[in-house]
């Protein structure tokens, strides 16, 4: 009765069932490996940014030649100039295939609702620095050792008149690699006179303005031409697919070679933020007097990006921000190590691509443009360094003058020049709009390698986070736009 009662149970389980229990499980470290060799690359960046910091200060000790401190970092600038060789195709391939797959109302929505997101970031930046450095006072007690000449510090309507014309470039090749900017040059025009008390020299200062172009990619006035041309090839529908299909190819092809540049990430980062490191003399020094004013400005970037905008994020589109954070680690950490949010376009697509599921339409267009416009964590920086450097040198700052410097530096942050250390650039145009003496401002050098790392890496969380805002706004429009191309397939099959 036992032996009829087992068979009848046996035949009623499926044979399926009998499989999966026989089936051997997938071992621990089977699982373990799998994950480490999803996301190798990221970890091995991280042990590259290790070393790079071990090995930069160890070397340190040694008081290295300035050539030893070139060969160190040579792995590093090999890296970075492979890293640009391809950025510029692909933000022209991007901007153009995904301005191109849109229509002209879609184009307008995504165009109204980057703007706005940027303009609104960089001014909430602007207001956490300046609410931070007048609460905080990092500045009080604090003393300049040098001084420094800003004479040749850029005009404010000089740096927007140049803001216009690289907006508008008059040669579409040339735009690739120069840029407009305005030129000082100073004259000194020497004067005899007779008097009566003998012969007296009077020398006069002619400072005269002219425009010059310097090597720099025009990246503004890029995207206004790559989106130009992107609206154009889908005005003419049909005539218009070959072109299409040539830059969504191309930009197919340039991830394919920037993924292979990554993996030599970890040693061209390390090598970087070593020499970086190395090449610092007065480190100790630096961060024992401007140890309060860099306290403020972490403090800042964490509440900002931890805060401000995952709060923005998730009211707007109702994501997880945390989430969406640590999918972007990779992006972070590229721009980390670089100081460059152009050479984290490629993981920001990825990202939010891949794995937050933003259609490539908006992606495409929205990433670059950030790239270019939405730097709201430098804003937070220059805010915060303008109140710094005010304490410094008067003592404190009046309730007018702080909101004169958010309002200089929230629209500042837009047209930042294309010049090397333009954060400072534009803190010595705020200063001077503001009358304050900008001695010992050359503290800040000291930290400006370390404070721009911290700073990008914020930046690029807020790119992204833009491109899922503008995602949630235009989702319906993209929706219909592709059933309006399914339907019309359709009717054609």
């Amino acid at each position: 009765m036992a032996a009829d009662t087992e068979t009848s149970f046996l035949t009623k389980v499926p044979e399926e069932m009998i499989q999966i229990d026989d089936a051997p499980k997938t071992p621990y470290w089977t699982k373990v490996k799998g994950y480490l060799r999803k996301d190798a690359l990221m970890y091995l960046i991280l042990v590259g940014i290790v070393v790079g910091f071990g090995v930069g200060f160890g070397v340190r000790q040694l008081n290295p030649s300035k050539d030893a401190i070139m060969w160190m970092g040579i792995a590093g600038e090999l890296f970075m100039r492979s890293l640009r060789l391809m950025i510029l195709p692909l933000i022209v391939c991007c901007l153009i295939s995904g301005t191109a797959s849109l229509d002209p109302k879609s184009n307008g929505k995504i165009s109204l609702t980057t703007f706005i997101y940027i303009v609104s970031t960089n001014a909430l930046g602007s207001a956490v620095g300046v609410v931070l450095g007048v609460a905080i006072r990092p500045g009080v007690g604090t003393t300049s050792a040098e001084r420094v000449n800003t004479t040749d510090s850029m005009e404010t309507q000089d740096i927007f008149a140049d803001l216009l014309r690289n907006i508008v470039p008059d040669n579409m090749v040339e735009a690739t690699f120069k840029q407009v900017i305005t030129k000082y040059s100073r004259e000194i025009i020497h004067t005899v006179r007779n008097t009566t008390n003998g012969t007296v020299i009077d020398s006069l200062v002619v400072v005269s303005k002219s425009l010059a172009k310097v090597d720099s990619v025009n990246v503004l006035g890029l995207i206004v031409i790559c989106t130009a041309l992107g609206v154009a090839t889908n005005s003419v529908k049909e005539k218009g697919d070959v072109v299409l299909r040539f830059f969504v190819g191309f930009t197919e092809i340039a991830f394919v070679i920037m993924r292979k540049i990554f993996w030599f990430a970890p040693i061209g980062i390390g090598s970087l933020i070593a020499s970086a490191i190395a090449g610092i003399t007065d480190i100790t020094e630096a961060f024992s007097r401007l140890g309060l004013f860099v306290l403020t400005i972490l403090v800042g970037l964490l509440i900002y990006s931890l805060i401000v905008l995952p709060l923005i994020l998730f009211v707007l589109t109702r994501r997880n921000p945390f989430a969406f954070i640590i999918s972007i680690v990779r992006a972070c950490l590229m721009a980390f190590a670089t100081s460059s949010s152009a050479a984290a376009i490629p993981d920001m697509l990825i990202a939010c691509e891949e794995k937050n599921h933003i259609d490539k339409r908006v992606t495409r267009f929205v990433i670059p443009l950030c790239a270019t416009l939405n730097r709201d964590g430098s804003a937070l920086y220059v805010a915060c360094a303008s109140v710094f450097v005010g304490q410094m040198m008067l003592g404190s700052i009046s309730v007018t003058e702080a909101f004169v410097i958010w309002i200089l530096t929230s629209v500042g942050s837009l047209a930042m020049p294309p010049v090397p250390s333009s954060g400072l650039v534009t803190l010595i145009i705020i200063l001077t709009s503001l009358g304050i003496p900008s001695d010992g401002i050359s503290l800040l050098f000291a930290i400006d390698w370390l404070m721009d790392r911290f700073r990008t890496y914020c930046n690029i969380i807020s790119h992204t986070f833009c491109a899922a805002v503008t995602y949630q706004f235009c989702k319906k429009d993209l929706a219909q736009i592709d059933q309006a191309d399914s339907h019309q397939k359709n009717q054609i099959a």
